[in-house]
């Protein structure tokens, strides 16, 4: 029977701390409405809280360990040092390894400018030589070009004594 009584009791304050919850909350929802739609009662809530919270020390205390988790303690800080110097460390590898291969590249080009420039350089001695020759050759047909036409003269010149030596 006693444990019957004492889980009325339980139940009874159960159904109590529902009742004032439901109570609470519809309080609360008005108070926030109020506050929302009156700017002067807002503000002077405001000033309560904040005159009651400074005079608390628990409070405060409450305060001010919140206020700290948002914070950046010393060792926050060494250790962003930590990572910046990490950072920093692996940029200036990864553009000491970019530096090693735009120097590759450079070489390279620089090579293949050279072999070009040689090439280049033999490409036109070949051009000077093959107009050295046609330049001989162009002598060599007007040595052929005069040579033929004083055979044709001579030819001329025996044809006409010819046909003066039948003529007569």
């Amino acid at each position: 029977m006693k444990i019957l009584l004492r889980l009325a009791k339980i139940l009874n304050l159960l159904l109590a701390k529902l009742y004032f919850d439901v109570i609470s909350l519809s309080l609360a929802e008005k108070l926030v409405e109020e506050l929302e739609a009156d700017e002067k009662a807002r503000k002077r809530l405001v000033k309560l809280l904040v005159s009651e919270a400074v005079s608390e020390s628990e409070l405060r205390l409450v305060i001010i360990n919140a206020v700290l988790r948002d914070v950046a303690t010393k060792d926050d800080v060494v250790k962003l040092r930590e990572e910046i110097e990490k950072i920093r460390i692996a940029t200036k590898e990864d553009i000491s390894k970019l530096e090693e291969r735009i120097e590759v590249f450079r070489k390279e080009i620089y090579a293949q400018v050279a072999e070009l420039r040689e090439r280049v350089s033999k490409l036109e001695g070949a051009f000077t030589q093959l107009v050295e020759r046609i330049g001989n050759l162009d002598k060599r047909i007007d040595a052929l070009d005069k040579r033929i036409d004083y055979i044709a003269k001579i030819s001329w010149l025996l044809i006409g004594s010819a046909i003066a030596t039948l003529v007569t």
